[in-house]
């Protein structure tokens, strides 16, 4: 199976988004040098419920986004408008309402709750750590498929070395396992719409969202 779908059509729904796709114009922020700073020693709440249809897990909150309290925040990345594009939002979200995924059917979390300027200053401990972690809220949150943005986090987390992008072969806590793509505006290796073949094919195994009930559990 092609998990980008490569060398295929974009279905309609991505042709009329994917201008979307194309990082947006930076608005001036109010996010100073100091409240950077001042994030490292933050962690970023969990969108979670249980029973979702999509868990995405990102690497690690970012400097932007636990300043802000929202995830993949940082201006150019590519995770809103690709969720746009493949069909799971009916509008471009901002990061501001990611809590509009849950009635959606999905949510999001993250491998390590540490926040880093960059994902490499994650140390390899870390990331096997939080692929325990992750384990652990999927066994208590159970969602159906799991999707790991970042192929390279997940290989170290799970201990993987030759995983591709895509579906993963076994159910793991009941779930699927599927990888994305990273989507920070620092990938180089992915185009707007190569983001949007990725996850509209992870669009296509999920099926129509539903709507969750938010949980007050929490790790």
């Amino acid at each position: 199976m092609d998990p980008t779908n490569k060398g295929r059509p974009l279905p309609a729904l991505c042709h009329t988004a994917i201008n979307s796709l194309m990082p947006p114009r930076a608005r001036p922020s109010t996010i100073t040098r100091a409240d950077l700073e001042a994030a490292r020693r933050r962690t970023l709440r969990d969108v979670i419920a249980r029973d979702l249809d999509v868990l995405f897990c990102g690497i690690n909150p970012g400097l932007y986004s636990s300043a802000t309290g929202h995830h993949f925040a940082r201006p150019g990345n590519r995770f809103w408008p690709a969720l746009h594009a493949a069909g799971f939002t009916p509008r471009l979200l901002a990061p501001a309402d990611q809590r509009e995924l849950l009635a959606l059917g999905c949510g999001i979390t993250n491998l390590v709750s540490r926040t880093t300027a960059a994902a490499d200053e994650l140390s390899p401990g870390e990331l096997r750590v939080g692929g325990r972690r992750l384990l652990r809220k999927v066994r208590a949150y159970r969602p159906r498929v799991v999707a790991v943005v970042g192929i390279t986090a997940f290989r170290i987390a799970f201990d993987r070395p030759a995983a591709v992008l895509g579906a993963q072969d076994e159910l793991v806590e009941g779930a699927r396992f599927w990888v994305l793509p990273n989507t920070s505006g620092l990938n180089a290796h992915f185009q707007p719409v190569d983001f949007a073949r990725a996850f509209r094919a992870l669009r296509l195994v999920t099926g129509p969202g539903r709507k969750a009930q938010p949980s007050g559990f929490e790790f």
